[in-house]
């Protein structure tokens, strides 16, 4: 059975940071692109960062660049997203994605609110 199950979000201040993760089981985890996308209420989903597999090349939105760091341990099949200077507008809840061709699963979201 494919899952994603992301987990570490929660209340932080503005200026604090969270480390959110993302771990994968069911399928061959190393294969697949990882994403992190957010959505915040009323509001579209969308995607913060990504990260490829094989050569982990990374991508983010110009929102979080320089804040926001994704990383993978494919042995742990974990992806992470390190999130530091956060902003009441990162409040959102966020999803993990995982891609490979038509292969396209989603977790459950974890819930991040920044907020004094």
């Amino acid at each position: 059975q494919v899952q994603l199950v992301e987990s570490g979000g929660g209340l932080v201040q503005p200026g604090g940071s969270l480390r959110l993760s993302c771990l994968g089981s069911g399928f061959t985890f190393s294969a697949y692109f990882i994403l992190w996308y957010r959505q915040a209420p009323g509001k579209e989903r969308e995607m913060v960062a990504g990260i490829s597999d094989g050569d982990g090349r990374t991508s983010y939105d110009p929102s979080v660049m320089g804040r926001f760091t994704i990383s993978r341990d494919d042995e742990k099949k974990t992806v992470y997203l390190q999130m530091n200077h956060l902003m009441p507008e990162d409040t959102a809840v966020y999803y993990c994605n995982a891609v490979n061709g038509p292969a396209n699963y989603w977790g459950q979201g974890t819930r991040v609110t920044v907020s004094s």
